[in-house]
């Protein structure tokens, strides 16, 4: 009786471990950490935490750049939390352009799925990757590297990319130069461009200083 009890005991355990273990839906009300989001607890997952229906709406295109970025990273889709994966889709209206970028934390997989779109990255070697992408067809842009995405055809554009991390990270190459208080006189030293220029990328971007 005790080894029947005992092996009901270990099942029970195991049972439990292996459920407890298949997902960690992340607690987005809660304090992130280095390895993402507290799990929630199991008793309050349902299903809504596994489905986003955002990327099936289109973003809105009247900005600066004439393009939109709609996330599923962690916050949007708590189900990602410690899964290593995230999505967004990226909507390029007529002269479109997502700004050189890069993501610290993730590979970026693109996925043309309307128009077409000129994709491109700089290696370390300072080498550029070059391409121009029709519907269906799918480019890598390894972590770390500046990368850019531009409309190719004067027509509302579309990509569906993938990540390697449910936090990808992101920094503007502009908005890392213009959109701050760095003192222009630095920027003028690091990127050889002259203080008028600066001063007016600034001016666009909310830069001061």
């Amino acid at each position: 009786m005790m080894k029947t009890l005992s092996s009901v005991f270990l099942v029970s355990l195991l049972f439990s471990y292996c459920s407890a273990a298949d997902f960690c839906v992340g607690d987005i009300k809660s304090a992130p950490t280095p390895s993402g989001y507290p799990c929630k607890p199991a008793a309050k997952v349902t299903v809504d935490d596994f489905v986003f229906s955002g990327l099936g709406v289109a973003g809105n295109t009247t900005s600066i750049i004439n393009a939109a970025v709609t996330p599923a990273f962690v916050e949007q889709f708590p189900g990602l939390n410690g899964l290593g994966i995230s999505m967004a889709r990226l909507d390029l209206a007529p002269n479109g352009v997502i700004p050189m970028h890069t993501h610290p934390a993730a590979n970026e997989v693109l996925v043309v799925v309307q128009g077409s779109i000129v994709g491109g990255f700089v290696s370390s070697a300072s080498k550029v990757y070059l391409k121009t992408l029709k519907k269906g067809d799918t480019m890598i842009f390894p972590k770390g590297l500046l990368h850019f995405q531009i409309n190719a055809r004067g027509i509302n554009s579309i990509a569906l990319v993938s990540f390697s991390d449910p936090e990808p990270g992101l920094q503007i190459t502009d908005f890392a130069f213009f959109a701050n208080d760095l003192p222009t006189d630095l920027v003028a030293k690091t990127t050889f461009l002259d203080p008028k220029t600066i001063k007016a990328l600034k001016g666009v971007l909310g830069g001061t200083n």
